[in-house]
C-alpha cells in the first residue's frame, strides 16, 4: 500500500478526503510544522503523541507514527509504546540511531550497537497491550556501516519480534533489490523521500520487488510549502489575491475539510443559536 505523510490534523483530513485509508505521521513534517526547525531530534515524545492523538481523533483512520529512537533506553520505550497505544495509533516505527537522532537522509547519523536495539524491540513487545499494534523496526546502519550491516541488523530485529522492517536510505535500485532478496518473507517498508538518498521508483516497481508499505512522508508538507511560497510572493508583490484565487481551496471547500456541516447539525440538535 501507498501511505502518505500527514503533519497535522488538517493535512490528515485532506488525505482522508481524497480516499486514503491509512496515513503516516512524519516526524520531519511535525517538527517543521511545530518548530520551523529541521528533523534533528528536537521534538519530545509528548509533543509527537499529542499530534498523533489530534490526527486520530479528527480522522478515525489507521495511523502509523514516527517514534524516532523510542525516546531513550528500553525503559523509555515501554512508556513510548503505552502512550502511542493510548493515543489510538495503529503502529509506530523506532530506529537504532543514538540520541539526538536526525533525518534518515541527513549526513552525520550514528547508530547504537545492534544488541541495544534488540533490547528496545523486546521492551516494546513487552509493553504493547494490543497484538494488532504494529511495531516496525528501522535501521539506519546503511549510511553509517554499510548495506551488509543494515541487512544483518534487519534480520536480527525481525528475529527479535518486530512485525515489519524498515531499512532506511538504500542508495540504488540494486540495493533495494538486495534488501528484498536477503529479507525474503519479512514484511518490508520503504521510504520515498524526493531528493534524498534512495531512488524514487514507481509503486509497481517497489511492490514487485517485495515491499509491502511504501511511505511518502514529506511530499505533502513540501507541496504546501511550495504553494505557500508562491502565494506569499504573489501577495507581497501584487498586494491582492484575486489573480491567485483559482489556486486556493474555496471557502466552502475549507469548510468541507474541517467538517463545518457536522458542527451545524450539532448546534441544531442542542439548540445553540
Amino acid at each position: 500500500m501507498v501511505v502518505p505523510g500527514a503533519y497535522d490534523a488538517f493535512s490528515a483530513k485532506i488525505l482522508k478526503q481524497v480516499g486514503f485509508e491509512i496515513i503516516y505521521m512524519t516526524g520531519s513534517g511535525v517538527t517543521a510544522s511545530l518548530t520551523g526547525m529541521p528533523d534533528v531530534g528536537l521534538l519530545t515524545m509528548t509533543e509527537m503523541v499529542t499530534q498523533a492523538r489530534n490526527i486520530v481523533n479528527t480522522t478515525d483512520m489507521p495511523l502509523i507514527c514516527d517514534a524516532d529512537n523510542g525516546y531513550g533506553n528500553p525503559i523509555n520505550v515501554i512508556r513510548t509504546i503505552k502512550e502511542y497505544e493510548r493515543a489510538g495509533v495503529a503502529g509506530i516505527h523506532i530506529e537504532d540511531q543514538v540520541s539526538p537522532k536526525r533525518c534518515g537522509h541527513f549526513e552525520g547519523k550514528q547508530v547504537l550497537p545492534s544488541h541495544e536495539m534488540v533490547k528496545k524491540i523486546e521492551s516494546a513487545l513487552h509493553a504493547r497491550e494490543d497484538e494488532a499494534f504494529l511495531l516496525i523496526a528501522r535501521t539506519d546502519a546503511r549510511s553509517v556501516l554499510g548495506l551488509d550491516e543494515a541487512i544483518c541488523r534487519a534480520q536480527m530485529y525481525s528475529e527479535a519480534g518486530a512485525d515489519m522492517i524498515f531499512v532506511e536510505s538504500p542508495q540504488s535500485v540494486e540495493e533495494l533489490q538486495t534488501i528484498c532478496a536477503e529479507l525474503s518473507g519479512v514484511p518490508l517498508l520503504v521510504n520515498m523521500v524526493e531528493g534524498g538518498k534512495t531512488p524514487i521508483l514507481s509503486f509497481g516497481e517497489l511492490a514487485d520487488m517485495g515491499f509491502q508499505v511504501i511511505l511518502y512522508p514529506t511530499c505533502g508538507i513540501r507541496a504546501v510549502a511550495r504553494t505557500l511560497q508562491e502565494f506569499a510572493s504573489h501577495l507581497y508583490h501584487h498586494k491582492d489575491t484575486r489573480a491567485f484565487a483559482h489556486r486556493l481551496v474555496s471557502f466552502e471547500g475549507r469548510n468541507l475539510i474541517t467538517g463545518l456541516a457536522r458542527i451545524r447539525e450539532l448546534e441544531k440538535r442542542f439548540d445553540i443559536s
